[in-house]
């Protein structure tokens, strides 16, 4: 692993524990928290498309008869985004090592814009699934993107907080796509605007980003250290500045050399870096196996198979499960870096198994006689977020972001953010079906069994201290 065995390097604990005056606070410095704002509408466009799917869907079938007569249809509508997220993430690291951080977010952006306005101004099914293959496409690339360019500018001391920020923008953007949800469920051409809106997260941090530097790490990387230097002079105070340029500089030239002959295939010749990948790979397939998107692309559905059948209603309840969504990102920021990956994702799978266990008594038990269960139901729905988003929502893609080698991590975080949308792919695809086969509640029995193995990987990871060094 990268955690590093020299003490006093800047950024470490030992470092902070000798020159504490130099320690940064999350609010300290206004350019950092810029920064990872406008390098977190790429995570925004993540989670907008991932919510306003979900409510759009209800009103697609209501305008292609056989979307509405297929649920393989319903599927691949929801999921075409995520098969393209899986050939952006898979390029993304390739197109990160090679042109930056900054470039790759352009390129994102640029190709999410084209695919907003396809899924607009779609006259029929096969050309609103070209739009979301598109749109999947750019959020892939991000999804690489923001998390390293956050990273690799932010100080080892607040660097989980602020990785986590990119996931408060997912979660912030499947609030913002349920009340966009709500707002044209009276408007002529409904889920056209729904899906179009899209576009114009898209157009802003396009404009943003050509006003930003690229990832000072990168830059070292390329041997353009006056450039690197610019930038880290505007995120550490002068005290602090020599050192960490002293630091990147040697590192970089260490790491330099060793990125010359790297290759895919050499992640797996490496015990160290395999290991790492495993970790690292195995906590985005099992965030994705124990339910996030089954709960996030399909709420409003869910809320429906419970007894609530109103569009409308059921994109209102769906609204409260996102702003819990948000909610407990924001508390997740805090704890990550106070309480530690560990222990924040150990609790947090606790209590998504219990509310897989009640979510699944109630579809189990579920009647049109009695609208309890159905409330049980949406309570379960409600619990499942309040634990998952605190803890698995940030902790597998922070870890991601740091528990690579610098030469390594361009590829092996392109390859990890792949399986996370694999693994996505086969949830979203097989959800309606396995439902409609096995029963609700079945579905969401099994999905407790994820748990078990993601306990094991999170027992492992990060055993020894609350942050690791990059």
């Amino acid at each position: 692993m990268t955690i590093t065995t020299i003490q006093s390097t800047p950024g470490s604990s030992g470092y902070l524990d000798l020159y504490p005056e130099r320690k940064m606070s999350f609010f300290k410095n206004p350019y950092i928290l810029g920064l990872t704002a406008v390098a977190g509408i790429g995570g925004m466009l993540f989670g907008y498309d991932t919510g306003v799917i979900s409510g759009a869907l209800l009103y697609i079938k209501d305008d292609f008869e056989a979307v509405r007569q297929s649920n393989f249809l319903q599927e691949t509508i929801v999921s075409m985004a995520i098969a393209g997220a899986i050939v952006g993430a898979a390029a993304g690291g390739w197109v990160n090592d090679a042109y930056g951080r900054k470039k790759a977010t352009l390129i994102a952006d640029v190709i999410f814009i084209f695919g907003a306005i396809g899924m607009a101004a779609a006259p029929d099914p096969n050309v609103l699934i070209l739009g979301r293959f598109l749109v999947g496409l750019g959020v892939g690339v991000a999804s690489v993107t923001a998390p390293v360019y956050i990273a690799e500018a932010s100080p080892s001391e607040i660097r989980g907080s602020l990785v986590s920020t990119n996931v408060l923008m997912i979660t912030g953007g499947q609030f913002l796509s349920y009340i966009v949800n709500l707002a044209f469920t009276r408007v002529r051409g409904t889920w056209r605007w729904m899906l179009g809106v899209s576009a114009v997260p898209a157009v802003v941090q396009f404009i943003l980003m050509l006003c930003l530097p690229e990832s000072p790490r990168w830059l070292f990387m390329k041997n353009r250290k006056n450039e690197a230097v610019d930038v880290i002079s505007k995120i550490y105070d002068f005290a602090r500045l020599e050192d960490e340029v002293d630091f990147l500089t040697t590192q970089s030239e260490q790491e330099r050399q060793k990125r010359k002959n790297i290759k895919l295939g050499d992640v797996f010749k490496s015990k160290e870096i395999k290991l790492a990948f495993l970790v690292g790979a195995g906590l985005q397939a099992f965030q994705q196996f124990t339910g996030i998107n089954t709960v996030m692309y399909y709420s409003p559905t869910i809320v429906q198979m419970a007894g609530f059948h109103s569009n409308e209603l059921a994109l209102l309840l769906s609204l409260i499960v996102a702003g819990m969504n948000a909610a407990g990102t924001i508390l997740g920021i805090y704890l990550i870096d106070h309480a530690g990956r560990k222990k924040l994702a150990l609790s947090s799978l606790g209590g998504v198994f219990a509310s897989l266990i009640l979510l699944s008594v109630s579809f189990l038990n579920q009647s049109s006689s009695n609208e309890l269960y159905g409330w049980l139901a949406v309570v379960g729905l409600v619990l499942y977020i309040a634990f998952f988003s605190p803890g698995m929502g940030p902790v597998p893609w922070t870890v991601n972001s740091e528990i690579y080698p610098e030469e390594y991590r361009g590829i092996c975080g392109g390859m990890s953010a792949t399986v996370c949308w694999v693994s996505n792919l086969i949830v979203s695809q097989s959800f309606l079906s396995i439902a409609e086969a096995v029963g609700t509640g079945s579905y969401f029995l099994d999905s407790c069994w994820y748990c078990r193995p993601c306990l094991s990987i999170c027992a492992f990871v990060c055993s020894r201290d609350k942050r690791i060094d990059i």
